[in-house]
């Protein structure tokens, strides 16, 4: 092959190859109680793909709220569908990109690992005030955050949320509640239950039941405005890789 022939064909190639071959960096927003899932997907995903996964955590309002005013998210997980569907209403989301992808639960937590995990569900007659001792109860904001609102809803179906409303400290997310309950500045806590497992500073008091709130899903989509990077993240979250990943971290995965 000629000097003449092979730069045509280089030149030729460059023309075709360089938007299927180009690497994206895919800016994730991601619940924060997704952490622990994220520091796994991450590197995987580069493994996996040519992509690059740049994520950001925050509580699932939080992100909706920059999402809609234009931050460049690729992908959005979040830690209910009411944010999702605000998203889609608006036309943020790209159709036919979501998924229901997670299931989780909600659990009562106390500082220090000493105490043995339970699984016995909250019962009405749950001794709120004795664990409290005049403490605050640790929750993510129950009217915005996921959690938050998954716990408050838990309680009023108690009959105790307006006993317990006056003790609640409410904070940016259910992380943001775990830490406070680790650092032994709450007696007790509301959290996601992988929440919990993620931290070895709490323990598990007891399980607020399934039908004490409406299931805690986590759907996933891709923005507006995305490129193939943002669909092959998708994609990765239903690999086996991906789900064995949220498995061992506590997740029910519901991804098809």
């Amino acid at each position: 092959m000629n000097l003449f022939r092979r730069a045509f064909l280089a030149f030729s190639l460059a023309l075709v190859l360089p938007a299927a071959a180009r690497a994206e960096k895919v800016y994730v927003y991601a619940a924060a109680s997704l952490k622990e899932a994220m520091d796994a997907l991450v590197p995987a995903f580069a493994e996996a793909s040519r992509h690059e996964a740049v994520v950001s955590l925050a509580g699932s309002s939080a992100l909706a709220r920059q999402i809609a005013q234009g931050a460049p998210a690729g992908v959005f997980l979040s830690a209910n569908v009411g944010w999702m569907d605000q998203l889609g209403a608006e036309g943020m989301l790209v159709k036919g990109t979501r998924r229901d992808i997670l299931g989780n639960g909600l659990v009562l937590i106390a500082p220090g690992a000493e105490g043995a995990s339970e699984s016995a569900p909250v019962g009405p007659g749950f001794d709120f005030a004795g664990h409290l001792a005049g403490g605050r109860l640790a929750m993510a904001l129950v009217d915005a955050v996921p959690a938050g609102i998954y716990g408050r809803m838990a309680l009023e179906s108690l009959g105790v949320w307006e006993a317990l409303a006056p003790q609640v400290a409410q904070v940016d997310n259910a992380r943001a509640a775990l830490a406070l309950v680790a650092a032994g500045e709450a007696p007790l806590g509301i959290v996601y239950a992988t929440d919990a497992q993620a931290e070895p500073g709490v323990h598990v008091v007891a399980r607020f039941a399934e039908d004490s709130h409406p299931p805690i899903i986590y759907p996933a989509a891709a923005t507006d405005g995305s490129g193939e990077g943002a669909r092959a993240f998708l994609k990765f979250l239903g690999s086996a890789e991906a789900q064995d990943i949220f498995t061992r971290l506590g997740f029910a995965t519901l991804h098809e």
